[in-house]
């Protein structure tokens, strides 16, 4: 590939990996709206969102071997055309029944066939010495696209009248930007499919997945994304929290999620310049002292007006942390020495442990604020969500210590 053609392949996988989120992950920004255009409870949206992880959980793994034996094209283009599908039907406001049954599709769409395809993508793009500054550049991508879609939807929305029908033209406008760029991947991606080196890499067998379940990084690095995407979960509640705890409108309440989006495209590419000079693991370890003091500040933060200011300062630290470590922490297979041939395989079991916050965290979090209405639910959530950054913080310390001296394949 020319360069041109080099960074059009980044620019789909940002694109893709950024816009493809946004209908199963909708409540982030508009969680409020969407409870009052269904008529759902927390503890209903906690469900529906863990039928989404649940099968997410199921898939993962098996999606790592099929990146492996497919090509990015294939697999990133289906799953395009497939999620964007999906939403078009979600947009009819279709029974809770249906609703878990659309969650359970897109499980399978983005976790199965999607997400272990960017991951191997995104590693072949670069060199071993520069799997940092690739992942980041993803992440800051993928949060540019967020951002960009986010606002200008929300923009749509509140001029609508940011009502159900205004929540439905979002939806479909969401559903759409997928299909579209599932042509753009498969016009794009054919190049790179066409000329990558390593069409004649062996095939994975069992002998491999098993070599690969051996390796203590594999699990150490599970852990690290395990409890890092549990704070990722807790960022999503920052919208309600605002609503409900400080007195924010709902539409001011989704401009708090969005406007924590504007750090997405800047904290992850930083990280990875900083990881490929201080190292992977070290910079995931500092992140992760970060996030603790903050999650145990938002569990001690009083609600109310007078501290509005503080608690967005302590939510803009906390997700420019967030965001930073989920840039970086699939740069650890590298340090690892997790063989490149094997990346979807190792990336399938890494995901279907290090996600299963998508099962428990949203029900977690919905069960707690139905339980203790207000401030007294968030705080038990946040504090939750800070004795698991604690773990992450250990399991980094551990990676610090002794992923050098893991074995390669």
């Amino acid at each position: 590939m020319n360069r041109v053609q080099h960074w059009l392949v980044m620019v789909i996988l940002c694109l893709s990996g950024g816009l493809i989120f946004m209908l199963p992950f909708l409540r982030e920004v508009y969680y409020i709206p969407m409870q009052q255009a269904f008529g759902y409870d927390n503890t209903q949206m906690g469900v529906l969102m863990s039928v989404f992880g649940t099968t997410s959980l199921l898939t993962y793994f098996p999606g790592g071997w099929l990146a492996d034996r497919f090509s990015a094209r294939t697999l990133i283009a289906s799953s395009l055309l497939a999620t964007g599908v999906g939403g078009l039907y979600f947009s009819s406001f279709p029974s809770y029944r249906v609703n878990l049954a659309i969650h359970a599709y897109w499980g399978i769409s983005i976790s199965l066939v999607f997400w272990g395809a960017m991951i191997k993508a995104t590693r072949n793009w670069a060199a071993a010495e520069d799997q940092g500054k690739a992942f980041g550049i993803l992440e800051s991508g993928r949060g540019i696209s967020e951002l960009v879609s986010s606002t200008i939807l929300l923009v749509i929305f509140a001029w609508l009248g940011s009502e159900r029908d205004a929540l439905a033209d979002v939806i479909k406008l969401f559903s759409f930007s997928n299909i579209v760029l599932a042509v753009m991947a498969w016009l794009v991606l054919g190049n790179e499919d066409r000329d990558k080196s390593d069409k004649a890499a062996p095939s994975v067998g069992l002998k491999e997945v098993i070599t690969v379940l051996k390796m203590p990084a594999i699990w150490l690095i599970s852990l690290v994304v395990l409890t890092a995407y549990s704070a990722y979960w807790g960022s999503f509640f920052f919208a309600p929290y605002a609503t409900d705890v400080y007195g924010l409108s709902v539409v001011l309440g989704g401009a708090v999620a969005v406007g924590k989006m504007w750090l997405k495209p800047f904290s992850p590419a930083a990280a990875g310049f900083i990881a490929d000079r201080i190292g992977v693991s070290k910079t995931v370890f500092i992140i992760f002292i970060i996030m603790t003091t903050g999650f145990v500040a938002f569990g001690f933060m009083p609600g109310g007006e007078a501290y509005l200011v503080l608690m967005l300062v302590n939510a803009s630290i906390v997700s420019a942390a967030i965001f930073a470590l989920r840039g970086i922490y699939f740069a650890l297979l590298e340090e690892g020495g997790v063989a490149t041939a094997v990346t979807g395989t190792a990336t399938g079991v890494i995901s279907a442990i290090g996600f299963t916050p998508d099962v428990f965290m949203p029900l977690l979090g919905g069960v707690l604020l139905d339980a203790y209405p207000g401030a007294q639910g968030y705080r038990y959530f946040y504090l939750t969500i800070a004795g698991l950054c604690a773990l992450g913080t250990i399991a980094a310390y551990i990676i610090l210590r002794r992923v050098p001296h893991c074995t390669r394949l």
